[in-house]
């Protein structure tokens, strides 16, 4: 019989639960034992669910309380130094110290885990540095679903794709000495595994969808013979995702494991291959239910796919599961009791997908009579959501049909635009400005939610933004702020915001999924052609414009982020639906430009994440994802400096790409990279100019005057003074006044001191 199985489910719950316990641990409103009595009853739920929707396979270990590679650190006992771990057990303080920082050391560096919009720590290496056993998380968890009655099958991440997703931070380490220094932690845990009774191990080795090196495959070999030999009778499914084997296939299957599994979600493709190779004692894990998106499985072509394996390796080497974890989908559609019924009929969150699961089993086993009533509302939703009105706009077709070249440039090249902005805008050297955001206090979040709800009137709601923001604005005149933002109190998320004016857009209103952390986002969903009815942003900057002499920055989201920061249509290539948002924030560029608005920034932080897995997808991506980032904001005057911003990824395979934006200011993360990210900037030789953050809003610390000086010091060795602006790593949105007010402050000190420094070196 074919299995049915999971790689990992939400761990937030459905109603943010998990967000809420760690806030209020953070903040002292709770215990630890607090804190863990509610991942336990979360997980509880969650284990329950899965065995009620008829799972054979159900994951453990796949929660966390803030990150599962950050788990992986804290279990190999991966702490760096700075946290003054005393080599025990690593305990909460040590373990959310390495996440978020703390009073004595910065937080550990953090970016996208590979093409999603999760973010994951960063494992750092350190010369001399020794790794073992460090925590008893993944027994723990086996042992308390066990004793509920359910056999789970715990998750690890891979030993090469750790080594791989980490960062070597001093000394010279190669990766076949660290992955034979932390074997022996994994054979231990396997060991222990079995020893508990477990009969399968999920082993993530997402690293073999990439482009990965010659040297890699025998460390793959070695490693896995080592591990296969640690526990012989422990079952390992090797588990990769998003993106195909293509030509690491013969690596995977040549490995010592009974089973591996397939994103065919990401390339359906690779089935044929990989029935023709599989060896005869493994068995194939059938990823067809979409784990990262929320459309409904088209059941007809997921089991014809299964039938296919079925034919040549029989039903009983086949597991039938998602292409990905369901981490990255929304918990339960059925919350939703306010989306248009139509377009929720074309929708599956994860509980939903547990039973596309089910049912695709329970067809493989059956045959499709067993589930027909099933198929029936699958095929009818595929033939709905081709034949509907509601998703193709003729309006939007023919601009799109009428694009030209011509469009996708500005008037002068940047020295000519640079001056003509310097003239214009008269700024110091070392101009300071923010990323957008400030925090959005209570009482932010109270007025936006009444009026959402009908119980605040528009001109009381309006208001109270009003009042917000000329509070935000008169804060950065008073402390010396060179361009000013209007702190974007009325908007509720960076993407959501601008989906809520647009056509082609619909929201959930419990459809969260994780970030990194507590942070939740609640992505919006793009089911049909994209335009903008009216003007999203400039009536809100162009009174803050009015309260001040100073130049105001327009904030917006790049449409290269609102797609992948979005659940995408799946029924249309990615470029069309990009380039229809460019269009849409093109006019919104043109409406501000014409209200006096000089400085607009149009923030990509999703850029890199967007780029395929795979190096010879790239080159086309980058291209019309350039393309779009330009249309969205070429239609200005020499005067008007166009700002990007982009955080948390590694820019050096794309520097020619984000040179190509052509943006004459980009703002990057780099403070807690200690200026790395800089590097790439370099060899590229970098023209315009570029604000390196100096802050790291992630983190609950107030960085000092001195620690801000000393990362601009780093950045004059390797910019030209000319080049460079003050700016934090991101929005201030998640932060408190109380840290906002002196933080600011000193970077404000802190650009005066270099300007200070560089006139008397001047002299």
């Amino acid at each position: 019989m074919a299995l049915s199985t999971n790689l990992g489910f939400p761990r937030i719950g459905a109603n943010r639960e998990l967000k809420k316990a760690l806030e209020s641990y953070w903040k002292g409103n709770s215990t630890a034992d607090d804190l863990q009595n509610t991942a336990i009853d979360m997980r509880m739920q969650h284990w329950t669910l899965q065995k009620e929707a008829g799972l054979d396979h159900i994951p453990s270990n796949d929660f966390s309380l803030y990150d599962q590679v950050l788990d992986m650190c804290a279990t190999l006992g991966c702490v760096p130094e700075r946290y003054g771990w005393n080599g025990g057990t690593v305990d909460l303080d040590t373990y959310f110290g390495m996440a978020r920082g703390n009073a004595k050391a910065p937080a550990m560096e953090m970016t996208k885990w590979f093409d999603t919009n999760y973010h994951y720590i960063v494992p750092e290496f350190e010369a001399g540095q020794d790794f073992k056993l460090s925590s008893t998380k993944i027994f723990d968890e086996f042992i308390e679903a066990k004793e509920a009655g359910i056999t789970t099958r715990p998750v690890l991440i891979g030993p090469c794709s750790f080594i791989f997703l980490g960062k070597q931070k001093d000394g010279d380490l190669d990766p076949p000495d660290l992955l034979e220094k932390i074997l022996p932690v994994y054979e231990g845990i396997l060991k222990k595994l079995a020893d508990l009774g477990a009969e399968w191990v999920q082993i993530d080795e997402p690293m073999l969808a990439l482009d990965i090196c010659e040297g890699a495959g025998p460390a793959f070999q070695s490693t896995y013979k080592a591990l296969s030999e640690a526990a012989p009778g422990l079952n390992i499914l090797l588990a990769t995702y998003f993106e195909g084997l293509r030509d690491n296939m013969n690596l995977a299957f040549s490995l010592p494991v009974q089973a591996v599994h397939l994103d065919l979600c990401r390339d359906p493709h690779q089935i044929k291959d990989a029935v023709s190779i599989v060896p005869e004692h493994m068995m194939l894990s059938l990823g067809v239910v979409d784990g990262r998106n929320i459309w409904r499985n088209n059941l007809h072509a997921s089991l014809e796919m299964i039938e296919f394996v079925e034919s040549h390796i029989g039903k009983d080497r086949i597991m039938v599961g998602p292409g990905c974890s369901l981490l990255h989908s929304p918990i339960d559609l059925d919350l939703e009791t306010e989306l248009d019924d139509n377009i929720k009929s074309w929708m599956a969150f994860a509980k939903q997908k547990l039973g596309e699961i089910s049912a695709l089993t329970k067809g493989a086993n059956d045959g499709k009579e067993a589930i027909a009533s099933v198929m029936e509302a699958s095929d009818n939703v595929v033939s709905d959501r081709k034949t509907s009105t509601r998703i193709h706009n003729p309006a939007v077709q023919s601009r799109m049909n009428a694009m030209t070249d011509d469009m996708l440039n500005r008037e002068s090249p940047f020295p000519v635009r640079q001056q003509a902005q310097r003239d214009s805008l008269n700024l110091p050297p070392f101009p300071t400005t923010t990323i957008g955001s400030f925090p959005q206090t209570p009482e932010i979040r109270k007025a936006r939610s009444a009026f959402k709800k009908g119980t605040l009137d528009e001109r009381a709601y309006e208001s109270a933004m009003k009042k917000e923001i000329e509070h935000v604005v008169r804060y950065q005149e008073e402390i010396g702020m060179d361009v000013l933002v209007h702190g974007e109190p009325e908007r509720n998320d960076m993407v959501e915001y601008f989906g809520e004016q647009m056509d082609g857009f619909t929201f959930t209103k419990n459809g969260w999924v994780q970030s990194y952390g507590s942070r939740c986002v609640k992505p919006p969903i793009i089911y049909g052609d994209v335009s903008r009815p009216d003007p999203m942003t400039v009536k809100w900057t162009s009174f803050a414009q009015s309260l001040t002499e100073k130049p105001m920055k327009g904030m917006l989201t790049g449409p290269i982020t609102i797609l992948c920061w979005s659940f995408e249509r799946d029924d249309q290539p990615r470029e069309k639906t990009c380039k229809q948002i460019a269009f849409a924030i093109r006019d919104e560029v043109a409406d501000l430009e014409k209200a006096g608005i000089t400085v607009i920034q149009i923030d990509e932080p999703a850029i890199r994440e967007g780029q395929p897995l795979r190096q010879e997808d790239g080159a086309a991506y980058l291209k019309w994802a350039v393309d779009s980032f330009k249309l969205s904001c070429c239609c200005v005057a020499d005067t008007t400096q166009v700002h990007t911003h982009m955080c948390y990824s590694e820019f050096n395979e794309i520097i020619d790409s984000i040179g190509a934006l052509d943006a004459d200011v980009i703002s990057i993360e780099a403070s807690r990279s200690q200026m790395e990210l800089l590097e790439a900037f370099v060899a590229y030789k970098y023209p315009n100019e570029i604000g390196p953050g100096v802050y790291d809003i992630h983190s609950p610390r107030v960085p000092d005057t001195a620690s801000m000086v000393a990362l601009l010091e780093k950045a004059e060795k390797v910019l030209t003074p000319e080049q460079i602006w003050v700016n934090p790593d991101c929005g201030l949105k998640t932060r408190g006044w109380a840290e906002v007010e002196p933080a600011l402050k000193n970077m404000v000190e802190a650009a005066k001191i270099i300007r200070e420094k560089r006139k008397s070196a001047a002299a």
